[in-house]
C-alpha cells in the first residue's frame, strides 16, 4: 500500500514537472536580442515618380510568387519611399542590405537604434545576389558578429530582427527548413543558394539579418513565398558567406565579377537518369551550349550531364550556377560529365559573366505523320531556324495518342535530337523512330518557348 502511494506521488510530480522540463529545453533569445539589435538599422529609400502604367496593378491578383519586400506599387505619379532593414558590418559605418530595398533610390536614409538618422551613400550593388553595400558617416558604431552559413544545420534555431510594416526592431524566430534552395522565378540567373526558414518575416524585414543562437549573422532575409502578400511559412535568406564575398568585391571595385560557363541546364529526374544510363538522378543536364562560350570551346555538348565542376560535386542542377559564379574568370577547371553512359573529364577555361550572357536566346517542309511516336512533324523554315539559333530540327504540328503525348511533347515544340542523335528531315523522321530501341527510356531534346529541355520517351514493343 505504501509503495503504491509513493508511486502515485512520484507520478504526480513527473506530470507537474514535465511542462517545466519542456520549457527548459526551449531556446532563450533575450540576451541575443540585447546584444545584436543595436547593430540593426531601418532603411528608407526615396525613389523618383512612378510610371502610370502600374496604376491599375493589383498585387492580390498574383496567385503565387516569391515576393521581395516592397510595399504596394504606387497608384500615382509622385516620389515614393520604400522601407527595409539592414545591419552594420563595421564600426565606421558600412551597412549591408538588399539591392531591391535601395535600387534606383535618389535618397537613402538610415535610422540607427539610438534614433540618430544619417544619409547613406551607395558603395555598390549586385542585382544577381540582391545585395547592396551602403556607407554612412559615423564612427564607433555597434556592429554584428558574422557567422558561417556553411556550418548552419537544417533544424537549427534562427532569429530575425527587422522592421516589418515599419514596426522597428521586431524579433521573430524559427528553424532552418532547408539549405541551397534555388528560386524558380529568378529571371536574371540563379546565383544564390538560399537558406529556407519558417521565421515569420514580412514587408520591411527585407535586408535584415538572420542570426544563429550564438548571435552571429548567418543570412540576409530577402524573399518570401506567398499567395496573399504576407508570411505563409516560407522565408528565404541569402547565406552570409555568399554575401561577404560580394561585399569584398563591392568595396574594392563597386561591382561583382562572376565566372561564366555558357550553358542552359535542367534538372535530372529518375527517368532522365535511366535514359542516360545513370544509376541515380544527379547532376545538371546541358540543354544548350552557347556559341563561342567557354563551354563550347571546352568541348561541352548538349546532352552532357555535369556531375562535378572544379572538384565540387554537382548533385542538383541548381548547384551549378552557384559554383560557376564563384569561380574566378580565366581559371582552367576540370568538368566531369556523363556522356554516352560513361564519365569524361573536360578542361574548360571559365569566362567572365556579362549580363547579356545569361539572357535566354530569343514554304514549310514535308509533314511526317506515320511514325510510332504519334507526332506529326515538319521541317523548319529558314526564318524559324534563325529565330531558334539552330540549323536542324523538326516542328511538332500535331500530337496524337502515343508515346510522344505520354512523354509530354506538345504542339509547337521543336525536336532537335533523339537518343543523342540529331534529327534529319521530316521525310526521314519515321525511319529514325523505327530504329529506336523498344521499351527503353530514350532522351529527346526539344526547344519549347525558345528554351531547350529534355523529355524521356519509351517506344513500345
Amino acid at each position: 500500500m505504501v509503495k503504491r502511494a509513493l508511486g502515485s506521488v512520484l507520478l504526480l510530480l513527473l506530470v507537474m514537472l514535465s511542462p517545466l522540463v519542456s520549457m527548459a529545453a526551449l531556446p532563450e533569445f533575450t540576451q541575443l536580442v540585447k546584444q545584436a539589435a543595436p547593430a540593426v538599422v531601418n532603411i528608407t529609400a526615396t525613389r523618383q515618380a512612378a510610371s502610370r502604367q502600374f496604376e491599375n496593378y493589383n498585387e492580390e491578383e498574383v496567385p503565387e510568387l516569391f515576393r521581395r519586400f516592397f510595399g504596394n506599387i504606387p497608384r500615382q505619379n509622385a516620389p515614393r519611399p520604400s522601407a527595409g532593414s539592414g545591419f552594420i558590418i563595421s564600426e565606421d559605418g558600412y551597412i549591408l542590405t538588399n539591392n531591391h530595398v535601395v535600387e534606383n533610390a535618389s535618397e537613402i536614409l538610415v535610422a540607427l537604434s539610438d534614433r540618430r538618422e544619417r544619409m547613406a551613400t551607395l558603395v555598390g550593388s549586385d542585382k544577381l545576389s540582391d545585395l547592396a553595400l551602403l556607407k554612412i558617416d559615423a564612427e564607433d558604431l555597434p556592429m554584428v558578429k558574422l557567422g558561417s552559413s556553411e556550418q548552419l544545420e537544417v533544424g537549427e534555431w534562427v532569429v530575425a530582427i527587422g522592421s516589418p510594416f515599419g514596426f522597428e526592431y521586431s524579433v521573430t524566430a524559427g528553424i532552418v527548413s532547408a539549405k541551397g534552395r534555388s528560386l524558380p522565378m529568378e529571371a536574371e540567373g540563379n546565383y544564390v543558394p538560399f537558406i529556407q526558414t519558417d521565421v515569420a518575416i514580412n514587408p520591411g524585414n527585407s535586408g535584415g539579418p538572420l542570426f544563429n543562437l550564438k548571435g552571429q549573422v548567418v543570412g540576409i532575409n530577402s524573399q518570401i513565398f506567398t499567395r496573399s502578400g504576407g508570411f505563409m511559412g516560407l522565408s528565404f535568406a541569402i547565406p552570409i558567406d555568399v554575401a561577404m564575398e560580394v561585399v569584398a568585391q563591392l568595396k574594392d571595385k563597386g561591382a561583382v565579377a562572376r565566372g561564366w560557363l555558357g550553358v542552359l541546364i535542367q534538372r535530372v529526374d529518375r527517368d532522365l537518369a535511366e535514359s542516360f544510363g545513370m544509376d541515380r538522378a544527379a547532376g545538371a543536364l546541358v540543354t544548350q551550349v552557347f556559341a563561342n562560350s567557354p563551354a563550347s570551346k571546352g568541348g561541352l555538348r548538349e546532352g552532357d550531364i555535369i556531375v562535378s565542376f572544379d572538384g565540387k560535386p554537382i548533385d542538383l542542377s541548381s548547384d551549378l550556377p552557384h559554383v560557376v559564379g564563384r569561380t574566378q574568370a580565366e581559371s582552367e577547371v576540370d568538368v566531369v560529365v556523363v556522356r554516352d553512359s560513361a564519365r569524361k573529364t573536360l578542361k574548360i577555361k571559365v569566362g567572365l559573366l556579362d549580363v547579356a550572357d545569361i539572357q535566354a536566346p530569343g514554304g514549310p517542309g514535308v509533314i511526317d505523320n506515320s511514325n510510332l511516336l504519334g507526332l506529326d512533324v515538319r521541317d523548319l523554315t529558314a526564318d524559324e531556324q534563325a529565330a531558334l539559333g539552330v540549323d536542324k530540327g523538326l516542328l511538332v504540328v500535331r500530337v496524337a495518342d502515343g508515346p510522344g503525348r505520354v512523354a509530354g511533347v506538345s504542339r509547337g515544340d521543336v525536336i532537335t535530337t533523339i537518343n543523342s542523335q540529331w534529327v534529319g528531315s521530316a521525310k526521314s523522321f519515321g525511319q529514325m523512330v523505327e530504329k529506336l530501341p523498344r521499351d527503353v527510356a530514350i532522351p529527346v531534346r526539344i526547344i519549347r518557348n525558345q528554351r531547350p529541355e529534355f523529355l524521356v520517351i519509351k517506344v513500345p514493343r
